[in-house]
């Protein structure tokens, strides 16, 4: 089977969020087959939900539609580094594969922070590809809080 990107659904789901006024990130759920089965972006504000992250959104989309709560095979797409949270949920999820657009130096938890992947409580670890679509990614970001600053 040949690879394909799904990061710019990513980006879509990125866009889709900073026109609702949230921090925009985006994230797919892409099936063994190669199929999208959930595709979010942040809902944190217009959920009052602080878990409302794209990946976990997502993720729990995907789990709904297998009817399970993992989902071995699968792999996520996300326009930025995991947070801590998210991390843990992709690892307990059991995700096959996770890629990533733009580091998070701050906030992230995959490369940065606790790593949580790489913690031995961890009882899963994801191939992890990072740095895809990143610039494409850290200009959203970039825009959406330079908007907010105005």
């Amino acid at each position: 089977m040949r690879f394909t990107s799904h990061m710019q659904a990513a980006l879509a789901q990125a866009r889709a969020a900073a026109a609702r006024g949230e921090v925009p990130v985006g994230a797919v759920v892409v099936s063994p087959g190669g199929e999208i089965v959930a595709a979010e972006g942040n809902r944190t504000r217009e959920l009052a939900d602080p878990t409302a992250h794209a990946e976990i959104l997502a993720l729990r989309a995907a789990c709904a539609a297998a009817g399970s709560e993992r989902l071995p095979g699968h792999a996520l797409y996300v326009t930025l580094e995991p947070c801590p949270m998210c991390a843990s949920a992709i690892s307990q999820a059991r995700i096959a594969r996770l890629y990533y657009g733009a580091a998070d130096p701050k906030s992230g938890g995959v490369a940065h922070g606790p790593r949580v992947l790489d913690h031995p409580q961890s009882h899963h670890k994801p191939e992890v590809y990072d740095d895809i679509a990143a610039e494409e990614a850290e200009a959203l970001l970039k825009a959406f809080f330079a908007r907010r600053r105005g």
